[in-house]
């Protein structure tokens, strides 16, 4: 009896365990089970890295908009240009040319007011700015509109065509502005943010990275000095000449190309950026001389790096270096002793990296100057001295008006230098290096470029003397010009009868 009474004990204790297992720990795990897929989960992490990646806390593109925004503001330049002549060409022989063979005289050039826009900023309080070359130059009238709702005009106080950068002026006090940067301690992959006024859009800021450092672009001017920091941040047309700023806010760069498909005009992705340090040098010079003194070594280099092949034919231990093509004659490089398909390595014991690293380190020295120079020549370094001569700059707008005349005409003495640079055979007369589209000249076919070898029967080779011709002239009278044009090695005279206006 006593085994029978154990045995109910014992299996009602065991049914109590069960119905407490059934009741009780099943439902905790569903209602787990529940729990688990109502809560957010925690994204999941690959065991590659110990933490997620995060955000710096510091990238604040408020902070950023609001501590350089306000010293962005619109550029609106008015400039002359000379509309098309239903396509004609103009004729090297002159107006009266085309009447006598054609019997009618073909639609003359005529010139329109044009206005561009784009954008610039304040680099001091009491209103000198920064903007593009492009924008501003020739223009007879620029305007400001800044963000605080002003206008002020402004004036040209320099620009230089070969980085593309300007800087101007306005009359006021307390604006705000910029700083400028230190660009050589920018790194690829960093943030930055652009300011500008893309296509018409006022104040507008866009973020990217840096894609690239030291870009160069075939932009058909061999003359140019190109050292450019691509971004990825938004950049379209109106951007030029706003700032590219850090998270920082210091302004490393200045807004100045993209670079679109031909089956595009918009952005891609690729923009590019004048650095803030090559900028600092010119605007300096642009302010305490209106112009752009650069240093002048006499020698053309080739444009392409040297590679495995050159570095066997030419016995090099490293493709570093600029390979010479040629050696102006009578330069500071012939007077030195360097001589075609030397490679310079150093300069002053800096190391040149290639062609453009070499063009950058002479431009940047003075004029009078004398340098040392490393050269590898038949696999053999030699070391050599010479003196820096200055770059000669064509006049962006020479002023040749004699007792107050504007024939508009810009004339600069032909030198040696310049008739090198341009491809022009002779060294005699007058280089034609801008026309007024809307005066008589432009009108008769002058071009840039054209060389002015005498006047009313009178040969010249000066400015001086040109300006003495012009003193002697009273409105109305003539000027009779015998005009020298070289194009693609093909050379021709012609006479061109200009007035005074």
């Amino acid at each position: 009896m006593k085994k029978v009474v154990w045995i109910s004990l014992a299996s009602f204790l065991l049914g109590i365990l069960l119905a407490g297992y059934v009741f009780v720990y099943l439902p905790e795990k569903k209602a787990q089970a529940k729990s688990f897929l109502d809560k957010p989960q925690a994204p999941l992490v690959s065991n590659l890295y110990a933490d997620a990646p995060q955000v710096k806390p510091d990238l604040d593109f408020v902070k950023i908009s609001d501590k350089v925004g306000p010293a962005v503001f619109k550029v609106e330049c008015e400039k002359v240009e000379k509309l098309s002549t239903m396509g004609f060409p103009d004729s090297p022989f002159g107006d009266d040319f085309w009447d006598k063979f054609f019997g009618s005289p073909r639609q003359r050039p005529q010139a329109q007011k044009v206005t561009v826009q784009g954008t610039g900023f304040f680099i001091s309080a009491d209103g000198y700015a920064v903007t593009n070359n492009h924008l501003v130059e020739n223009g007879a009238k620029v305007k400001v509109f800044t963000l605080q709702g002003d206008e002020y005009p402004a004036k040209i106080v320099g620009t230089d065509p070969r980085t593309d950068v300007a800087l101007i002026k306005v009359e006021a006090k307390n604006l705000p502005f910029a700083e400028l940067g230190d660009s050589a301690q920018v790194k690829v992959g960093e943030w930055v943010v652009a300011i500008g006024n893309p296509l018409g859009m006022e104040h507008t800021v866009t973020a990217g990275i840096i894609s690239a450092k030291g870009r160069q672009l075939d932009l058909g001017d061999t003359n140019s000095y190109q050292d450019y920091i691509q971004t990825d941040a938004a950049i379209n047309r109106g951007n030029s000449g706003g700032p590219l700023v850090n998270t920082k806010g210091d302004v490393i760069g200045i807004n100045s190309n993209i670079l679109v498909p031909s089956s595009s005009s918009g952005n891609v992705g690729i923009g590019f950026a004048i650095p803030s340090n090559m900028a600092k040098k010119v605007l300096t010079q642009l302010k305490d001389k209106g112009k752009v003194v650069r240093g002048w070594l006499g020698v053309e280099v080739s444009a392409q790096p040297i590679d495995q092949d050159t570095q066997k034919v030419l016995n090099l231990n490293s493709k570093k270096g600029a390979l010479i093509s040629t050696v102006v004659q009578g330069g500071p490089a012939e007077k030195a002793g360097l001589k075609q398909y030397d490679v310079i390595v150093e300069i002053n014991g800096q190391t040149i990296e290639n062609s453009n690293d070499l063009r950058m380190k002479i431009a940047d020295i003075q004029p009078g100057a004398k340098i040392e120079i490393k050269i590898v020549r038949d696999g053999k370094e030699k070391a050599l001295t010479a003196t820096i001569a200055e770059l000669e700059e064509e006049r962006q707008r020479a002023s040749s008006t004699g007792a107050g005349k504007d024939i508009g005409l810009a004339v600069t003495t032909l030198t040696p230098n310049l008739a090198r640079r341009y491809g022009i055979r002779t060294s005699k007369g007058l280089l034609i290096t801008d026309v007024d589209a809307a005066s008589d000249a432009a009108r008769k076919g002058i071009q840039p470029g054209d060389v002015i070898v005498d006047v009313n029967r009178e040969s010249l080779s000066t400015e001086e003397e040109w300006n003495k011709i012009l003193n002697t002239k009273k409105s109305g009278d003539a000027l009779l010009l015998r005009i020298r044009r070289e194009v693609n090695g093909q050379s021709g005279e012609f006479l061109v009868t200009i007035r005074i206006p």
